[in-house]
């Protein structure tokens, strides 16, 4: 009883998603890719720490440009001594001008957050082109889970239009009760797939609506009829070539080693003196010990050597560190150049075997079609049964199934070589929308 309620549920449930459909326009991927640009937040927060970087990067620039400060104070005195009481005003004005002429840890520390900020960008790029295939891949994931629901619905109503033509042959007693019992069976089989395949596409489009930031309810457009998908004129070699030249989170790590060699520099610099410009302009009537003293006006040029000699061992112990931090940063980039190529020649092979499914799944269709009405002639004569029938129906729908699935796959296997050999761009998108239609119902 509780199986027959659920099964009313879902129906009543997908029945008002349907109508909701029906009166949404369709939507496509290059819509949704528009919206998750300005609503993901893996790519706001990554925004978010380019600015931080480009700040850090002017903080460090600052310190090497003139350091210009005013200084005034006013203040009321009283005196006491053997020979009466004084009290008196008292003001004091001074700007003083502080520029470095020679500071290597300065420079270092720029040149390290210069790097930073490079990083910070690249990390941004690569962070835009992980969140565009993410969606790619959700996109066509909610494709596939709404076929696979079609195909569940469809051997339904086709298997519940055969039990009710078993029935009417059994109560002419023309066929055995083992045909009618295996029909039954299937069709409380198929009742329980639909359930399932109704909250994958659930499931599949929460995780549309977690990239872009919003429910997303609006019917989406498929692959057309027949779309020329061919392979790129490029070599396997040649995309790997591309990827290790232009992908961005290998940009990103190699601006991270070359900040880790800025920071060495940095800490070895605490070592070595440092000398710096100061202008100072003062005006003043006050005097030693806060006395009363004729007003004067000072003018002084200063040139300010420090020479390190003993820091209790804290520059080396940088030193040592930055160039552990190096070491790490180089095994990162080596880790993550491996895995580029791994995965450029994986997204490539993959690409090249479904295009040949799609081909192989095509025929297979076709095959299944013409399998599936030669078994419904053969039932008519008598010579299959009922189960034959569905048998040929299941595998029909199946090889349907197979073939919309290899198309997606050599779409996201195409939109993920592109992304690791660094070139997935918004023209990428476009082309890829091109191949989704609108479905004629």
């Amino acid at each position: 009883m509780k199986s027959l309620i659920a099964i009313g549920l879902l129906a009543v449930s997908m029945s008002a998603l349907a109508d909701t459909e029906a009166a949404l326009p369709y939507v496509d991927l290059w819509q949704l890719h528009q919206e998750a640009q300005g609503a993901d937040p893996r790519i706001l927060r990554a925004q978010a720490l380019t600015r931080s970087g480009d700040g850090n990067e002017r903080a460090a620039l600052g310190r090497l440009l003139p350091q210009l400060n005013a200084s005034s104070s006013v203040n009321r005195s009283r005196r006491d001594d053997d020979l009466g009481r004084i009290q008196y005003n008292g003001k004091r004005m001074a700007v003083v001008l502080n520029q470095v002429l020679y500071d290597p840890q300065v420079w270092r520390s720029y040149q390290k957050y210069v790097e930073l900020a490079q990083k910070s960008q690249y990390e941004s790029d690569d962070t835009q082109v992980q969140s565009s295939i993410d969606l790619s891949e959700r996109y066509f994931a909610v494709l596939a889970a709404e076929d696979e629901l079609s195909l569940v619905r469809s051997e339904l109503a086709a298997t519940e239009r055969n039990l009710k033509r078993i029935k009417a042959l059994y109560a002419r007693q023309m066929v055995m009760v083992t045909d009618t019992l295996d029909l039954e069976a299937r069709v409380d089989a198929l009742k329980a797939d639909e359930i399932e395949a109704g909250n994958k596409v659930q499931v599949s489009r929460e995780a549309i609506s977690e990239l872009v930031g919003r429910d997303v309810q609006e019917p989406l457009k498929r692959i057309g009829d027949n779309p020329a998908f061919t392979l790129p004129p490029q070599t396997p070699d040649d995309w790997i070539r591309m990827a290790l030249d232009s992908n961005p989170a290998l940009h990103a790590r190699e601006h991270n080693i070359r900040a880790a060699e800025a920071a060495i520099g940095e800490a070895k610099a605490g070592h070595l003196p440092r000398l710096g410009l100061n202008l100072t302009a003062q005006r003043s009537d006050i005097g030693y010990e806060g006395a009363l003293t004729p007003r004067s006006d000072n003018l002084v040029a200063s040139l300010d050597l420090q020479v390190p000699l003993y820091s209790g061992g804290s520059t080396s112990a940088r030193v040592s560190s930055s160039e552990s931090d190096r070491e790490v940063a180089q095994q990162e980039l080596e880790a993550l150049r491996r895995q580029v190529v791994k995965e450029t020649r994986t997204a490539y092979l993959g690409m090249m075997a479904e295009l040949s499914r799609i081909k192989a799944t095509r025929r297979a269709l076709e095959s299944a079609e013409k399998s599936r009405t030669a078994t419904e002639k053969a039932f008519g004569y008598g010579v299959k049964n009922a189960v034959d029938v569905l048998d040929s129906i299941k595998d029909e729908f199946r090889a349907r199934r197979d073939f919309y699935q290899s198309q997606y796959r050599f779409v996201t296997s195409l939109l993920v070589l592109h992304r690791w050999s660094g070139r997935l761009g918004d023209g990428d998108i476009r082309k890829t929308n091109e191949w989704l239609v609108a479905p004629n119902n």
